[in-house]
């Protein structure tokens, strides 16, 4: 009997043993997977801000596109967004804000967000689009040598205003433009400035209306009727934000609208020479990427011009003009 149950009890020590070997191997699989998952667990979330100055269609534009660009390289992204709606106050909170949330990124689309961005800090990397002259904002020392912690993509193209201008004088034989602009801005005042010298040029001559918030554009619209033949809206966030408003008194005047944004001409301008924003904004997105994924300092990336001008023409717009759209024109017709 007692050799039975000293058998007995080998027999029970001896399957403990392997139990105890498979529960080792168990843990060990379960090891292994746990590292596996702790690789992806481990793979940095990357928290990138946005700061927009305002909501208008290529703005928002630029913004998906930058976005886009993130999606598309595969990096885990959590984006904390902040839009001032056109108030420099809260576009200052805004910079603020972001930078109070340590993000690794600050993506500032237009020139109000990115100055404001700049000046709230001079650590996190600073990716700007939509703006039009980054060293005469203070962005950057120079294009090709940023020297800082900002770098970004431009909302003008070197030959749009030129062709722009030419186009007004010569096709449409415009003597006076008028332009409705906000002097606050930097990029608008850059931008009138380069009408004025192309104008010059031409023997023509710019009316100007200046204004402070897009409740002013109407009026401002309004009172440059008898005084011009033709208007110049160029990529000013507060007009753009209104440009119903210019349209709604050109329209009713027959005054032709040449606008600076290919979206502008979606929305009822005349014509536009330009670029889709949604492609400056994935270029500054790839910057970001070059940034995040690579370790490049935005010092040593130059800043970068739009691609791809061309020239659209809105059929409707025409029309309503009794102006026929000419094949030497080369203008894509939006309908």
């Amino acid at each position: 009997m007692m050799k039975g149950y000293k058998k007995l009890a080998f027999l029970l020590f001896a399957a403990m043993l392997v139990l105890a070997a498979c529960g080792s191997k168990d843990k060990s699989g379960s090891a292994g997977s746990s590292d596996s998952g702790s690789e992806k667990s481990d793979e940095k979330t990357y928290k990138i801000g946005i700061s927009q100055y305002v909501e208008h269609p290529s703005l928002n534009e630029a913004t998906e596109g930058f976005k886009k660009a993130i999606e598309d390289s595969g990096l885990k992204v959590d984006f904390k967004i902040e839009n001032a709606q056109g108030d420099p106050s809260i576009n200052t909170t805004a910079a603020n804000n972001l930078v109070g949330e340590g993000v690794d990124l600050i993506f500032a689309n237009a020139t109000p967000s990115a100055q404001a961005v700049a000046a709230a800090t001079s650590d996190i990397p600073v990716l700007f689009t939509s703006v039009t002259d980054a060293v005469g904002a203070e962005l950057v020392k120079s294009m090709e040598a940023p020297d800082g912690n900002v770098t970004g993509t431009l909302d003008t193209h070197p030959e749009a205003i030129p062709s722009t201008v030419k186009f007004l004088a010569e096709e449409l034989k415009a003597k006076k433009i008028g332009m409705v602009f906000n002097s606050g801005e930097q990029n608008s005042r850059v931008q009138v400035d380069m009408v004025k010298a192309e104008a010059k040029k031409l023997g023509v001559t710019i009316v100007e209306a200046s204004v402070s918030t897009s409740a002013e554009v109407k009026q401002a619209t309004e009172s440059l009727v008898g005084k011009v033949d033709s208007i110049y809206i160029i990529t000013d966030n507060t007009v753009v934000t209104a440009l119903e408003s210019v349209l709604d008194v050109a329209t009713d005047k027959k005054i032709p609208v040449m606008v600076g944004e290919l979206d502008s001409v979606k929305r009822g301008g005349l014509g536009a020479f330009g670029f889709a924003y949604s492609d400056i904004g994935y270029e500054a997105g790839e910057m970001a990427v070059k940034i995040l994924k690579d370790g490049v300092k935005p010092a040593d990336i130059p800043v970068a011009y739009p691609k791809n001008l061309k020239f659209e023409i809105n059929k409707k717009a025409a029309e309503q003009l009794g102006l026929d759209i000419k094949d030497e024109w080369k203008a894509e017709v939006v309908e």
